[in-house]
């Protein structure tokens, strides 16, 4: 009989610290926390933007490594608001184009959003293959002049300045 109510007691007890109290509520509600941030993580991010397509002129960067050295060619263009330039791997790939943080300034957001398959923030795709390309849109991007370099080829001073106007 003493063996029945030590089995009863030990199992009331027992039940009684993993099953309830304020530990059960606290997990309840931080099982709850997941289901109420899930629309939260759905929504577009605070100050994101939509690509902008080219209105304006179309204008050609080519980008080459060669005897010469690293460069893009023009190595500095002046674009207006809309317009769009088609960055172009000649040769001595692969190649990309980063714009610098510090001069991006509050057209951060753009940018990044106006670079098809973006590979990050300010920065391009990686353009692989002689002939490969992408166009950029400069819709939306403030007025001013943005440095930008070649990631892969910064060492060798592959740096170009565009101005928006």
């Amino acid at each position: 009989m003493k063996f029945k109510v030590l089995a009863v007691a030990t199992s009331a007890f027992a039940l009684a610290a993993c099953g309830g109290g304020e530990k059960n509520a606290a997990d309840s509600a931080a099982a709850a926390a997941p289901a109420d941030a899930a629309p939260a993580m759905a929504a577009p991010a605070a100050g994101a933007v939509a690509a902008m397509p080219v209105t304006g002129t179309s204008h050609t960067v080519n980008m080459i490594g060669d005897e010469k050295g690293y460069r893009f060619e023009p190595a500095e263009i002046t674009v207006k608001a809309g317009d769009g330039i088609k960055f172009v791997s000649v040769k001595g790939g692969p190649h990309n184009v980063a714009f610098d943080p510090a001069t991006a300034g509050a057209s951060v957001a753009q940018i990044t959003a106006n670079m098809p398959e973006s590979s990050g923030e300010l920065t391009s795709k990686m353009l692989v293959t002689d002939g490969d390309s992408f166009v950029m849109s400069f819709g939306g991007i403030a007025a001013g002049t943005y440095n930008v370099i070649c990631t892969p080829h910064q060492a060798m001073n592959m740096v170009m300045k565009i101005t928006v106007q």
